[in-house]
């Protein structure tokens, strides 16, 4: 079974925007696309429905169900109950208020594990439980490979380690880290798992409830829909910290760690990525199975598309001695977030890309942790080049040609 890339394109009323033709988008780690069905509920909750809702009316009734609807929807996917799945405003919000949560339960002496692989949304609030005499310990990258070592998180496990926290894949490296493996050394030495999922979302949703970690969180905004942060806090975990919502939320599970109300709009405008992973499965397969199942099928679909397309890129970026490619050169294993170190700063190399009708992006991109960690200076930063399961061999072949003439 191979992805309709030409259907997968009618979802996304950005390809067929005029002022968007000929450029070809490679900066899809930023942020994506959305989706028609993403565009078409948030058109009409404002519409329709943009009135405070759960109250006793019609508009209002249409709107609370909506929001239930994106929260229910969207869990079965994640493989999750319902009120284990949260939203908030960011990524970068919600995993401040959990180090909050954490805040209030750590005791002086108490250790936590992150990375420096990560992005500083998810690896900067952690840092700062210093401040209450936590013990922050860093599991850090191969300066070559820029990969987590599993040997070198055993060093740093013991019994005074409550938490762990590392992403799915990295912003720059994107090699795809071992979740299951890494949960599974965490709980068995006594600590919970906190999983950044951002840079892996936009390429399938996983089974987070399958893969086993306590805390799982991406943002919307790159996964086909608006901007929001969804956040997967376990049972266990979301009663074992304490409420940081309103006093009177504290008894619902999804609302103990969303300090202000949520965007209603926004939130219920999520159920429309459920409606295109559904319209992606109805399109290429006739079976009828549950959301988790649903989402795994949509998810290698999309996977084996990027990887056919990543592959030429990491074999033309590996082969030139004036860039550093970061992370694995075979495209299996890794997502399709390819960033290269160059000679000069990388923004001018993404400026002189634009003229070729290259949307990508250069700097640091909130990875100097992971930059400085493999040698690569900040300043100059690199150039990313991102893609998603909607990128065309074309566009990816418009890359290659205009990668030539600006290396």
């Amino acid at each position: 079974m191979q992805l309709d890339i030409d259907f997968v394109r009618d979802q996304f009323p950005a390809f067929s925007e005029p002022s968007l033709q000929g450029q070809a988008f490679f900066e899809n780690a930023g942020g994506s696309y959305t989706c028609r069905a993403v565009i078409d509920r948030l058109t009409r909750f404002y519409t329709q429905r943009k009135v405070q809702p759960y109250a006793p009316y019609g508009a209002s009734q249409l709107g609370g169900a909506e929001m239930d609807e994106a929260r229910a929807r969207m869990a079965a996917i994640l493989g999750v109950e319902g009120d284990e799945l949260s939203f908030g405003p960011s990524t970068t919000q919600n995993t401040y208020v959990l180090a909050q949560a954490f805040r209030q339960k750590l005791q002086p002496g108490d250790a936590i594990i992150v990375t420096n692989q990560d992005h500083e949304a998810n690896t900067g609030p952690w840092r700062r439980l210093i401040e209450s005499e936590i013990d922050v310990r860093e599991w850090r990258i191969d300066p070559e490979t820029g990969r987590l070592e599993i040997s070198a998180l055993e060093e740093l496990l013991d019994d005074k380690v409550r938490l762990v926290c590392f992403p799915h894949c990295s912003n720059v490296v994107g090699e795809i880290n071992p979740v299951v493996e890494i949960t599974a050394l965490a709980h068995a030495a006594g600590a919970y798992v906190c999983v950044d999922g951002v840079s892996y979302a936009p390429h399938g949703f996983p089974d987070v409830g399958a893969m086993g970690p306590d805390i799982y969180l991406f943002s919307a905004y790159k996964t086909y829909g608006p901007h929001q942060g969804l956040m997967v806090v376990r049972r266990q975990m979301a009663e074992f910290l304490p409420n940081q919502g309103h006093h009177f939320n504290g008894c619902t599970l999804y609302k103990r760690f969303t300090p202000a109300g949520p965007d209603h709009a926004q939130v219920a405008a999520c159920a429309g990525m459920a409606d295109y992973v559904d319209t992606l499965y109805a399109h290429h397969f006739d079976e009828d199975v549950e959301p988790a199942a649903r989402g795994k099928a949509v998810h290698d679909l999309m996977r084996t598309h990027e990887a056919r397309l990543l592959q030429p890129v990491l074999d033309a970026l590996s082969a030139r001695n004036s860039v550093r490619l970061l992370g694995p050169t075979t495209a299996q294993g890794r997502a399709p977030t390819v960033a290269v170190a160059l000679n000069r700063p990388a923004e001018t190399v993404a400026a002189q890309l634009a003229w070729h009708g290259i949307m990508a992006g250069g700097g640091d991109f909130y990875a100097g942790r992971a930059l400085k960690g493999m040698g690569v200076d900040p300043d100059d930063g690199v150039l990313r080049l991102s893609f998603t399961h909607y990128t065309t061999k074309a566009e990816v072949d418009q890359l290659l040609n205009a990668l030539e003439d600006v290396l």
